[in-house]
């Protein structure tokens, strides 16, 4: 089954771009531009400007399940280093540098707070039409429901794209050893995403080949 989007609706909701722009980027690096035409072309998607806006979620979800169909387990990794890098755009982009020096300089339990606190308020552009919330801070743990970007199905949690971005984040501003384990998938199971957060590092499932990137 590939990913091709369906026509986008004015009202639908949508996802920042970076969900595709930083994929098309890393297939670019990794598998070359003829592999990134052809994953682009099964999900029925167009490539976007790198000056687009916000993207219909379909168009997202069709991109990140025709990379899984196209590449089977590389995909993992793949969309991990998507999530990298999506981290690194929101660092360099989106977070004031004074917000920055301020989360840095505070404890880590409140430098965690304050982050998360952003993260809530700003997490429509990464969810979409999915729900996003703190679900405890003893560990600090996110949830999130009806994940827009899971895969079909899978054997285990999948979700590399979402906890790739809460790593670089964290661990570029809060906790540098951090880890993220995903420890319930929506792909999996049906019911919410929940991601972990380890502020001393733990052996996740995560793609071990591109861990820390």
């Amino acid at each position: 089954m590939s990913g091709a989007a369906p026509a986008p609706q004015d009202d639908e909701p949508r996802i920042g771009p970076n969900a595709i722009l930083q994929t098309i980027g890393v297939l670019d690096r990794h598998l070359g531009r003829a592999e990134r035409d052809r994953v682009m072309r099964l999900a029925g998607v167009p490539v976007p400007p790198p000056d687009s806006g916000m993207l219909p979620e379909s168009q997202c979800r069709a991109v990140h399940q025709a990379l899984r169909v196209d590449q089977g387990e590389a995909a993992e990794g793949l969309l991990w280093l998507s999530g990298l890098a999506t981290g690194d755009y929101i660092l360099a982009n989106r977070i004031p540098g004074f917000a920055k020096a301020i989360i840095r300089v505070l404890p880590g339990f409140l430098g965690a707070r304050l982050l998360a606190a952003a993260i809530t308020k700003h997490a429509w552009t990464f969810v979409g039409s999915g729900r996003f919330r703190v679900e405890s801070f003893r560990p600090l743990t996110f949830r999130i429901d009806d994940n827009p970007l899971r895969a079909d199905a899978a054997e285990r949690p999948s979700c590399f794209w979402h906890a790739a971005v809460f790593e670089r984040l964290f661990g570029r501003l809060v906790w540098p050893e951090v880890t993220v384990e995903e420890i319930s998938c929506a792909s999996v199971s049906g019911g919410p995403c929940l991601f972990v957060l380890h502020p001393q590092g733990k052996k996740t499932a995560m793609p071990s080949s591109v861990h820390s990137g």
